[in-house]
């Protein structure tokens, strides 16, 4: 086991260790090392220790006149040197070759008097200072004073000043006591100023040269005799030079918020400064040109308490809308004259920008911007207008305008900038044409903070598999800072979070999400929350549960499309079924059916045909066509005498002629003494006008037209005689096969 000891030398340069193996504490190593820690407290204090004190500075001594006449004493005074640390106590020397010195103890005071007793008008003076304390003494350098060179004549008084000429005079004192007129200073300033500007004068009187119109200049006078000192400065005047027309012209432009929409500016104007105002500004006159031709000039008096023009020190705003202005010029007027009036157009409706690129930097009290040349207007460039507006602030509040020279790419905008609020900085141009073109616009801060939460959240077209996402942008007034990204955090309690991040690239517009890779029927959390540069801000939170898998819509689809398949084919199977009978069904639709000739309307007879020989007539009935094409046939009772004549009759003219009634229809009563019954419904149909050609064009409903003839022959006739008539109808009216291919 070892001990080991830190010594420090005196010097503070070094350490020494000192070990001990197996032994105990070292007594005398302890002991020197208490002995050089008492020296060094008693060397310490001495090092540090205040001193004498340092020599005072040479004494400036002056006999001061304080009335005419009235120069008695010299007074001295001197600078104490380095600050003292211990209380000094002064006394001030002085002297002369043939007489012995003399002293007066002042104390801790850095002036003193010499007494009039104590020198001779033509004498010298040897004057120093010496300065004691409890460590010792030291005393300033001496100074060698003539007595008749240190009188200092009383201030002169001001006597005349002229407003027109801008002249003023003063009366010296130096001819009441004896003197001749040394030298005179006169400084002056305008009352806005800090700094006195001086200058020397041989008489007593001073003109101003080119003063500032209806300005307040202030001044003072001080003067000298020979031989002496120069007096103390005389009491402060004031005169206010004369007005005249003001000069130059307003720098006038327009806040149109953040819209930039002439329906939302107003106009505004920088005040004149004295040196243009030359004088008390009265009014302004403010024409404003429409874009139909007609103008308007407005005259508002800076008198008028609560007018339409609103003026503080630095700015006016003309509170007018400016909807439909083409341009406006604005010029101040005082008892004198007006300014040029100064032109600004209005930009045109729908002009877009062209998104020149500007950075800057922003504090709370410096805004800079930089910004590259633009590629057009170059060579109609006049100059360029940076202006800030601070969003949602009311009318010429919170905003500021610069003019920039074309040739630079730089500006400075100075305000105070109000921290986490947005600031929109835009950038225009002037050309020569008096046409104002808006390059670009940014959305800037101070300082930047967290911002608040989404204004609204929502989840909705929830699937199995992914949701959408929708929430609104934060208002640029609680945005407290630019929005890089809004933060998705996905959380299901069983796989995890997962993290996403929206680029926020409009900060006006609703935003929407797709979340995907979702499991079905999983309950979910997402929050959301907007980031800037200072952080993430507070969270919008939303739940939801994913719907269980879509697969029951694909069996949907199958069984569907399977039903209708089935309908189909039993469709089919019933038309097959009842095609092969000659018999229609019900519950086929009728385009399935061949539609085929029918001279002889035939459903007429087959309707009474199914109903007394068919078991089946109760499935298998007539389908009556919607819209049948058929004539009707007049049924004329033809006595039995006469029923051979006119078949003769119509057999020789191969014609068949009858009254032609209802819709134009030719009937023909087709009887039989044996079989009444059976052919009383049955007709033939005709075209309304009796030609063979277009009855041919006729369609049967759905049978064949080779068993239907057969058939009504069988029914219709029996005779010979009637198979005869029957054969001659069919030939003069019945188309031929050949028409019913064509067909």
């Amino acid at each position: 086991m070892s001990n080991c000891r830190i010594y420090r030398s005196l010097s503070f340069d070094r350490f020494r260790c000192t070990c001990t193996r197996g032994q105990g504490p070292n007594v005398m190593a302890t002991f020197r090392t208490r002995w050089r820690l008492s020296i060094l407290l008693v060397i310490l204090p001495n090092c540090f220790a205040p001193g004498p004190p340092a020599a005072p500075s040479i004494p400036d001594c002056s006999i001061p006149c304080g009335e005419i006449n009235n120069c008695v004493n010299i007074h001295c005074s001197w600078d104490a040197g380095p600050d003292p640390q211990l209380t000094t106590n002064y006394s001030l020397h002085w002297g002369t070759a043939n007489r012995e010195e003399g002293h007066v103890i002042i104390g801790p005071s850095l002036s003193g008097i010499i007494q009039r007793e104590s020198f001779r008008s033509n004498e010298e003076l040897h004057v120093w200072v010496q300065a004691k304390n409890q460590n010792g003494s030291a005393k300033s350098q001496q100074a060698l004073l003539h007595i008749a060179h240190i009188i200092k004549p009383p201030p002169p008084k001001v006597t005349l000043s002229h407003k027109e000429s801008m002249e003023i005079e003063w009366i010296s004192p130096c001819d009441e006591m004896q003197l001749s007129l040394g030298i005179c200073f006169v400084r002056y300033r305008t009352e806005a100023d800090q700094v006195w500007l001086e200058e020397e004068v041989g008489i007593p009187c001073y003109t101003f040269d080119s003063p500032q119109p209806n300005t307040v200049y202030e001044f003072q006078v001080r003067c000298s005799c020979d031989p002496g000192l120069l007096s103390d400065w005389s009491a402060t005047h004031r005169i206010r030079s004369t007005e005249t027309a003001p000069v130059g012209e307003l720098d006038v432009w327009r806040d149109c918020g953040i819209s930039q929409a002439s329906s939302d500016c107003v106009l505004t104007w920088k005040t004149l400064p004295v040196s243009q105002a030359c004088g008390l500004i009265l009014g302004y006159d403010v024409r404003l040109s429409y874009n139909n031709g007609t103008a308007v000039l407005v005259n508002m008096s800076t008198a008028e308490p609560r007018g339409r023009l609103l003026c503080d020190e630095m700015r006016c705003h003309f509170a007018f809308s400016l909807k439909d202005v083409s341009s406006v010029s604005v010029s101040a007027y005082n008892a004198h004259g007006a300014t040029v009036p100064s032109y600004l157009p209005m930009p045109l409706p729908g002009k877009e920008k062209d998104e020149q690129a500007i950075h800057f930097v922003m504090n709370e009290e410096n805004l800079n911007v930089s910004w590259d040349l633009p590629s057009q207007l170059l060579d109609n460039l006049k100059e360029y207008v940076l202006q800030y507006k601070q969003v949602g602030s009311p009318p010429c509040q919170g905003f500021d305008w610069v003019k920039i020279n074309k040739s630079q790419t730089t500006g400075i905008l100075k305000g105070q900038y109000t921290k986490y609020k947005p600031y929109q900085v835009s950038l225009f141009t002037v050309s020569h044409s008096s046409k104002v073109h808006d390059l670009s616009s940014v959305i800037g801060y101070s300082l930047q903070g967290t911002p608040s939460s989404v204004p609204s959240f929502k989840v909705f077209s929830i699937a199995a598999t992914h949701v959408y996402l929708f929430w609104e942008s934060i208002p640029l007034s609680k945005q407290n800072g630019l929005i890089l990204y809004y933060q998705v955090v996905v959380d299901s309690g069983v796989n995890g979070q997962n993290v996403y991040n929206v680029n926020a690239s409009s900060q006006h517009e609703s935003k929407t999400f797709k979340l995907l890779h979702l499991s079905p029927g999983q309950e979910y959390e997402v929050r959301i929350r907007a980031v800037t540069a200072a952080g993430p801000g507070a969270n919008a939170t939303a739940k939801f549960k994913t719907k269980h898998h879509e697969d029951f819509a694909l069996l949907i689809a199958i069984v569907l499309g399977t039903l209708f398949v089935v309908v189909i084919c039993v469709l089919l199977a019933f038309y097959r079924a009842c095609r092969g009978e000659n018999k229609a069904c019900p519950l086929v639709p009728p385009f399935f059916y061949d539609k085929v000739p029918d001279a002889r309307n035939s459903h007429i007879f087959r309707h009474m045909k199914h109903q007394t020989n068919d078991p089946l007539a109760w499935i298998c009935i007539p389908v009556y066509e919607p819209h049948p094409k058929i004539s009707l046939l007049e049924v004329v009772e033809i006595q039995p005498g006469a029923f051979e004549s006119s078949l003769e009759k119509t057999t020789s003219t191969d014609r068949l002629t009858g009254p032609v009634v209802g819709n134009g229809c030719l009937q023909m009563d087709c009887q039989d003494d044996q079989r009444e019954e059976a052919v009383t419904e049955e007709c033939h149909r005709t075209d309304h006008r009796y030609r063979r050609e277009e009855y041919s064009k006729m369609v049967d409903s759905d049978e064949e037209r080779d068993r239907e003839e057969e058939e009504n022959r069988e029914d219709c006739w029996s005779s010979t005689e009637e198979e005869q008539l029957t054969s001659g109808y069919e030939k003069h009216f019945m188309p031929t096969a050949f028409e019913i291919l064509e067909v």
